[in-house]
């Protein structure tokens, strides 16, 4: 990629950021959505859960193939057919007559968002090489989440309470469009120096795993353990094929010598607890806020904004501090937070009282908006840049997984509880274990920021860099690594 000026630096990245911005208001507004569209096209707790996981866990399968594919034969081009695909998808779920469309055209949009953010991640990890200037700039990208995070709600509640939930994917089709004749414009061109084979097994593997293992959780209250145990037995089988397979090939899908480094497999397992507490907490709160307390859409997104704001406000705080001082304090705070919240829901039952939810939602606002930037920048700095998309897209993927198991899991616990009960008469009970497992969620955020973030750490990750960057050369010189 050829050397830019700070100008258009900082043009490719309000590029890379309008990709984000669609993907992340099409979550947040539509959770909002959620009860309108159980009403509209009669759906089960089930169903909504597939609304969400049905995008979340095809986007989670396809975005290390994103990315490999992206350094294979072009990150721009690769960007540009997902924002296409993207805007489709979106165009398509807007017209969708029931809910069996409604999440087939969801899983379509999935494929182009698998093409958006982690390929505009790694454009961002090659357009920026100061690692402070980098650091700065993924703050930017984990502020574009808080921006989400604050106008999605409410900007999906007031289209949901005056057009209807259709609409929410309606945003969609002018920001899309418009980052596609940017990006064509101004987004350079950049690949990987060698590129890497397609893993077709390693992929399907995947997808295997992923697939089967939500679909056992999801579907386990209401179709029971005999009818769930082959899909936990296919996972299972998939996982173990991964970690048999995946090492004996010289370009692996998942290149495993990256979680050798403590930071990187530290960041894996703390995106995967932050992003499952955040799937938890947005079904759950949206389910509460209207089912239980009766809000119509617009002012539960209101409600949300205690938790919106403070992401937005936190995330390029926490870009900086990681940039000047790494990411042991943001993750020291972002797994506090979200623990006292999930602490607060669990055991004081913070929905009872407006006081203790809007401190609940705060918390948790708080936490949420210090993870993004030590995941994302813990994620791709001290790998090879050869590798930037696929690192990127191992930290995207684990984002989504977290997301669709946060949702499959307390989506699942919530359903056993209520049974056949109505929402409003046993939703505060019946969603506790599910709080707590949020609270778990943030404690691993503590727990594993503390253990990652120390020099031991950082000595596994110099050492993993070394081999991975010895490696490269050897490749590239065609000798068997």
């Amino acid at each position: 990629m050829p050397e830019l000026s700070h100008r258009r630096r900082f043009l490719v990245l309000a590029i890379c950021c309008m990709s984000l911005l669609i993907v992340s208001l099409d979550v947040t507004a539509l959770n909002v959505a959620l009860p309108s569209m159980q009403r509209e096209l009669h759906a089960s707790t089930a169903g909504l859960q597939w609304t969400i996981d049905a995008y979340t866990l095809v986007l989670a399968s396809l975005l290390m193939l994103s990315g490999s594919t992206a350094d294979r034969i072009g990150r721009k081009r690769v960007f540009m057919a997902g924002l296409i695909i993207f805007t489709a998808g979106s165009l398509l779920c807007s017209l969708a007559p029931n809910l069996d469309s409604l999440i087939a055209f969801r899983m379509i949009q999935a494929v182009g968002g698998s093409m958006l953010n982690p390929v505009a991640m790694s454009i961002i990890t090659n357009t920026f090489t100061d690692p402070a200037e980098r650091a700065r700039a993924i703050g930017v990208w984990g502020g574009v989440v808080g921006i989400s995070m604050a106008a999605g709600p409410l900007a999906g509640g007031l289209l949901v309470e005056s057009v209807g939930w259709r609409s929410i994917f309606w945003v969609n089709l002018p920001v899309g469009l418009a980052a596609l004749l940017l990006t064509l414009r101004y987004v350079p061109e950049s690949r990987a120096p060698k590129a890497r084979r397609p893993d077709p097994v390693g992929q399907l593997l995947v997808i295997a795993l992923f697939g089967s293992l939500t679909y056992a959780i999801i579907e386990a209250p209401n179709s029971g353990a005999d009818y769930v145990l082959p899909f936990v037995a296919v996972a299972l089988a998939a996982l173990a094929g991964l970690l048999w397979y995946e090492p004996r090939r010289d370009e692996p899908l998942i290149d495993l010598r990256f979680f050798r480094s403590v930071p990187f497999s530290g960041a894996t397992v703390i995106a995967i607890s932050a992003f499952a507490a955040l799937g938890g907490f947005l079904f759950l709160s949206t389910l509460y806020l209207q089912n239980v307390r009766g809000y119509d859409a617009l002012h539960a997104g209101l409600w949300m904004l205690p938790m919106a704001v403070p992401t937005f406000l936190c995330a390029p705080l926490s870009g900086r501090l990681v940039g000047s001082r790494g990411p042991r304090l943001s993750l020291l705070v972002a797994g506090t937070a979200i623990t006292a919240s999930g602490v607060l829901f669990a055991g004081f039952e913070a929905e009872t009282s407006n006081v203790t939810l809007f401190v609940a939602y705060l918390l948790f606002g708080i936490g949420f908006g210090f993870v993004n930037a030590p995941i994302t920048n813990t994620a791709v700095s001290g790998m090879p840049r050869a590798q930037a998309g696929v690192a990127a897209a191992v930290a995207s993927t684990s984002r989504q997984l977290g997301q669709t198991l946060g949702v499959a899991v307390v989506g699942a616990v919530l359903a056993s509880g209520v049974g056949a009960s109505s929402y409003r008469d046993v939703f505060v009970s019946a969603s506790v274990p599910g709080w707590w497992i949020l609270t778990g969620c943030g404690a691993a955020v503590l727990g594993l920021g503390a253990l990652s973030s120390g020099r031991w750490a950082r000595r596994s990750a110099e050492r993993t860099a070394a081999e991975l960057d010895s490696a490269e050369v050897r490749q590239a010189a065609g000798v068997s690594a």
